[in-house]
């Protein structure tokens, strides 16, 4: 009898097609096999011989630098050896030389590229395209990212494109934002941030810590990390935030640099990091909060300053009031908290304080901020007191040559409202503030927040500590545990509106309407103030303020117009690269009784349409075209216009310089799209001009076979 050959192995196929559709992962534009954890998958091991029982065969599966078997970054697995690490493989069938291996990875593997070689006595195969990517899976019960919801999987993992929430509470509108995590080298990017992390190999199997690390990765601050923040309102030296449609362009140039990309702001931040949870397996969704404080001191209060005009002040303070912050949610079981806490927790990349020396934020679970258990990892006192800060508004006056503070007002229902994400399978906003909340006034809302307080204790009502040396409260007496709306001797309501669409180059026409209800004559000193800002709270520009005194008499209102003409604000329109908000300040003082009442509210300018025409349907791989217009309806010349255009699956992103399109203009442009999958597929288009920067509409079509 002649000895056996050596066995060797001559070629190993990954079934590519069959596994990645099984998985979930046949979006990945990547050559090597994609696959998530706790599932399994089969590959086709083709011998120099049939394999005989006294052969021996292994799958060595080595991730990071050196792989090694004690640390667990080898994993040596054997067809009659069932369990190594969680890790399974069995023989599904033999046929001739040809061997089919089913392989299951442990549902609390560590993700990342794993390197496949096939060892056969003392001969080692090294297949080409021999490195497998393992994700999460919110598709396996075990795994802690498990999403039993088969509609919110393909909406918080497999959809590509999305909105995110911006404007202000009063006018919130839809941004469309490519997330792109199918795109090509977007998968390499996030691996590459996953070495760069520095997670150890055990960090790197539990989602808390690599959305953490995600979240300090996203921003440059530390780490040379994805995106270089700027509020700077001059982006000549980069990307202007409000430029962006989506994530691909980020992450592919940063992959390829491996530098910083210049600039982002929060909505930018958010839209990057769903695309790298969502990219690596974990369930994720961007979430929008209105009028979200940014608490520097985490005592639940922010201080806005006024002069006499009623003018907010940039100067003197260093809490905000966003008009939105955006962050993301990812879904996942926290097995290092007690019970009670799984399910969404709220992540943030825009850097703005730091946690444990780095500018990183969360995971915290968003049961947490709900039922005020704010001594639980990570951050979670930061991000409570974002959706749950009182506000309170503060009269600078020269007294004698000094600056005295007169307290005129505090809001407790005012922060960290209409907090907002894309619903599940739908084109709409879906409001989750219910999820980050009691509702206000509940009995459960008064428990939490004194389950919150007594983590937080917040400081006595005095302004900030620089200050404190001139406060003339003007009530006396102590604050209660939990403020209430100032009720008034007069029932002093404001309301404020615009009573005209607000138009870029026509006059802002606003109104500040004054309400009493109890019986009685009052006298009503009312200062109203209309200023440009930032998002951020940052005042731009001030554009004019209103002093009128008026009598009411028992349920009664007056409606006190505030008109801003657009000589008074276009050319700060035009010279900023941000979109600004206008911002009404309204103050009245009722004489008789000294009541006091403060209001603001933020508005957007509104703009016209861009319209997108292309058929409904379109067949793969059959161009088709598709035509962008835009009418410049208003007033004004819109100089140097660019249409930024994009289409996952469709065409690559494209800019358009069209010039200046005076009133009246029309403009159109083209794309040929070549569809390359198939199911609904989404065209974001973007006009942006020195004096209008978020112009932006998106459109879908169904790719078919």
């Amino acid at each position: 009898v002649f000895p056996e050959s050596a066995l060797k192995v001559t070629g190993i196929d990954f079934l590519k097609s069959e596994n990645t559709r099984q998985h979930h992962t046949d979006g990945y534009n990547i050559k090597n096999l994609v696959v998530r954890r706790g599932q399994p998958f089969q590959v086709q091991v083709s011998l120099n011989r049939e394999l005989k029982a006294a052969d021996k065969l292994s799958l060595r599966f080595g991730i990071g630098e050196n792989p090694v078997k004690n640390r667990g970054s080898l994993l040596s697995l054997k067809p009659e050896r069932e369990d190594f690490n969680g890790w399974k493989i069995s023989i599904v069938k033999k046929n001739g030389k040809e061997c089919l291996l089913s392989v299951t990875s442990s549902p609390n593997a560590p993700v990342g590229k794993y390197n496949l070689h096939v060892k056969t006595g003392t001969n080692t195969y090294k297949p080409e395209n021999g490195v497998i990517y393992l994700l999460f899976n919110p598709w396996c019960e075990d795994d802690v990212v498990y999403l039993a919801n088969e509609a919110q999987r393909k909406e918080y993992v497999l959809n590509d494109t999305g909105y995110i929430y911006v404007g202000s509470a009063y006018s919130i509108y839809d941004r469309p934002w490519n997330y792109g995590q199918f795109e090509e080298f977007v998968l390499d990017a996030c691996m590459y941030l996953l070495d760069k992390s520095k997670l150890s190999l055990t960090d790197r199997r539990d989602p808390a810590n690599v959305s953490r690390a995600m979240s300090a990765l996203v921003n440059a601050n530390d780490d040379n990390g994805v995106l270089l923040g700027s509020w700077s309102g001059n982006y000549v030296s980069g990307t202007s935030p409000m430029d962006w449609i989506g994530s691909v362009t980020i992450l592919q140039k940063y992959y390829k640099t491996k530098k910083p990309v210049r600039y982002g702001q929060c909505w930018v931040f958010a839209g990057v990091l769903n695309t790298v949870m969502r990219c690596l397996g974990v369930p994720s969704r961007c979430v929008s909060t209105f009028d979200a404080a940014h608490d520097t001191e985490e005592n639940l209060r922010v201080d806005i300053y006024l002069n006499e005009r009623g003018e907010k002040l940039n100067s003197l303070t260093f809490d905000s009031v966003w008009n939105f912050h955006v962050w993301n949610d990812v879904w996942m079981k926290r097995t290092d908290l007690p019970e009670g806490f799984n399910g969404w927790q709220a992540i943030d990349s825009t850097p703005q304080e730091q946690s444990q020396g780095l500018f990183q934020c969360g995971p915290c679970p968003v049961k947490a901020v709900r039922e005020g258990d704010v001594y639980l990892p990570y951050d979670s006192k930061f991000v409570y007191a974002e959706v749950n800060a009182d506000r309170v508004y503060w009269l600078v006056k020269k007294v004698n040559g000094k600056d005295k503070y007169f307290k005129v007002g505090t809001e407790t229902q005012a922060i960290g409202k209409n907090i907002s994400t894309k619903a599940v399978g739908q084109n709409r906003r879906e409001d989750i503030t219910r999820e980050y909340k009691y509702p206000e006034g509940s009995k459960e809302e008064r428990m939490s927040m004194q389950r919150a307080y007594s983590f937080i204790r917040p400081s006595g009502m005095v302004p900030r500590s620089g200050y404190a040396s001139t406060v003339q409260t003007l009530s006396g007496g102590t604050q209660s545990l939990i403020p209430k709306e100032p009720v008034t001797k007069t029932g002093l309501h404001l309301e404020i509106t615009n009573t005209e669409a607000l138009h870029p180059g026509n006059p802002l026409e606003m109104a500040i309407t004054v309400k009493t209800s109890v019986p009685g004559n009052w006298t009503v000193d009312l200062t109203g103030s209309c200023q440009l800002q930032y998002y951020t709270g940052q005042v731009q520009a001030n554009l004019g303020s209103i002093k009128e005194t008026i009598n009411l008499e028992g349920t009664s209102e007056m409606q006190i117009p505030l008109k801003i003409a657009p000589d008074a604000y276009m050319k700060t329109l035009s010279s900023v690269d941000d979109e600004v908000l206008i911002l009404v300040t309204a103050i009245a003082e009722v004489k008789e009784t000294n009541d006091k009442l403060t209001k603001e509210t933020s508005m957007r300018f509104e703009y016209p349409p861009i319209t997108v025409q292309m058929p409904e349907t379109a067949r793969l791989y059959n161009d088709f075209t598709c035509a962008f217009i835009f009418k410049n309806k208003l007033n004004v010349t819109l100089e140097n216009c660019k249409l930024v255009v994009e289409g996952l699956g469709l065409f690559k992103m494209t800019t358009f310089d069209q010039g200046d399109i005076m009133p009246g203009r029309i403009m159109k442009s083209e794309v040929i799209c070549t569809p390359t999958r198939l199911g609904e597929k989404k065209i974001v288009a973007k006009l942006i001009s020195n004096q209008i920067k978020g112009i932006s509409t998106e459109k879908a079509i169904l790719i078919t076979e």
